[in-house]
Order: C-alpha cells, then structure tokens, then sequence
C-alpha cells in the first residue's frame, strides 16, 4: 500500500514538473523538466493583432506597405483616427486652382490679329521719276518704298494715321535718334490726359527701337512695340514701323534724305 501511495504521489510530481510519468518509470530515469512557477502565469504563443481587434490601425499599415487592393473592405479608418498624411485630393486641389487661374489669364488676354506677310520687307520693282535713296510713303495702301537704282525698291509694311490724321506732302530727314525719348506733345496730352508726360528710350517706349523725324513737324518714320498694328490706320499722323524693318531701313537712309507722302 505505501509503494502505491508513492507511485501516486511520484506520478502527481511528475505532472507537475511536466514530466511524462510512463515514460519515467519506463527508462528508469526522469525525464527533462520543464520548470513551472505557480507565482507565474504560463506564457502564451505571441500572435500580431489583426486590424479589426486592434486600436493600432493594424490593417491600415498593411494598406501603407502594399498595393491596397489586396485588402478590400478590410481596411477600415479606425473611429477617432486621424491620418497623419494629407489626402491626395488635397494636395491636388492648389495646383489645378492655379492651372485654372492661368486658363482664365490666358482667356482674359486679348487676341492679336497675325502679322500679315504681305507686310514683310520685300524688293519690289519700281518705275517712278523718284531717285534712289529717296523714302515713298503710300498712305492708303500702307507701304513704306526705299527707292532703289535698277528700277527696284525696297518695300515695308507701316502703320499709318486714323482716319482725321493721314497726311500728305513733302518732307525731309532732319534727325535720327536711336531708342529715342518719347514727350506726347499738348494736342496728344488733351486727347490723352492719361499718357505719360516723357517716357525715356526702350523697348517700352511707343517711338520703338529707331526714330526718323520729318522736317520742323512733330511727324517721325519710327519703329513700334505694338507689331500687330502695322497694316492698319492707328497713329496721330506718324508712320510706324517693326522694329526690326526700321532699324534696317536706319540702317540705309541718311539726314537730308527726300521723303515724298501720299
């Protein structure tokens, strides 16, 4: 009876040590103890919280480190959560604002009329009793005639006055001016009390890159910051010209030169 109360108890000692009692008696030997603590909670297997149990946004890290289509519905913003990032549409919105702010800019500026190429300077041939050297304008048709010798002549394209302010007769050169200052004379300032009162030389300026002035009159051959108006009735009586076709024609003509208007 004792030798069964001590295999009792020994089987009992060995379920506590985690130890198999059949295979004890068995081998004759214990076996390897795995050692309990009663004071300590047995350990369990460590297992990653899934989104829908865990407060961590679980399945929104996920969705940060794969393509999100793998998730589907699973991925749900937790209540009271809030992204540390900013939405995409958010950070989208500033710029197509700005693109349709230059949309309307560009609709708001105003269309200019192509530069005609009939108005390019072109060597045309010439049959009249002018020498060379002398300055043709043709007031209605809006060319400007170098004379050539040969019978040719060099034709531009100008701007002329409105209708009120064409003009006709005879002229000479009596300066040139590179870039030259611009002061509206009073009859212009009566009719435009807005313009400046002088405006110094540049590309700004309305006399354009050069000017050529018509005898003792307030009349010049000069060139023009506004190209589109060249083939049209726009001045107060002076011929205006691209700035590129009046540097070329500078270029030619001389103080004393005959300009004959028609």
């Amino acid at each position: 009876m004792l030798k069964n109360m001590s295999l009792a108890l020994l089987a009992g000692a060995s379920l506590l040590a985690g130890v198999n009692p059949a295979a004890a008696i068995e081998a004759g030997q214990p076996a390897e103890r795995t050692v309990i603590h009663a004071d300590r909670p047995e350990p369990r297997p460590v297992r990653l919280a899934s989104a829908e149990r865990s407060g961590m946004g679980g399945g929104f890290i996920e969705f940060l480190f794969s393509d999100g289509a793998s998730q589907g519905g699973r991925y749900q913003q937790q209540p009271g959560y809030q992204p540390s990032y900013e939405p995409r549409r958010t950070l989208l919105a500033p710029l197509g604002a700005e693109q349709a702010m230059r949309r309307q800019e560009d609709v708001s500026e105003p269309v200019r009329p192509a530069f005609d190429p009939k108005y390019e300077k072109q060597l045309v041939e010439y049959h009249g009793k002018e020498s060379a050297g002398t300055i043709i304008v043709d007031t209605p048709n809006k060319f400007l005639f170098l004379v050539q010798r040969d019978g040719k002549a060099l034709r531009y394209g100008i701007g002329v006055g409105r209708p009120g302010f064409t003009w006709s007769g005879v002229k000479q050169i009596s300066a040139k001016k590179e870039w030259p200052a611009w002061t509206p004379p009073p009859e212009m300032l009566a009719r435009r009390p807005d313009l400046p009162r002088h405006m110094e030389g540049g590309p700004q300026n309305p006399l354009g890159a050069r000017a050529m002035y018509l005898g003792s009159s307030l009349y010049r051959i000069h060139g023009s910051n506004e190209p589109w108006t060249i083939g049209t009735n726009v001045s107060s009586g002076c011929f205006r010209m691209r700035n590129e076709d009046v540097i070329d024609l500078y270029g030619r003509v001389t103080v004393g030169a005959r300009v004959v208007v028609i």
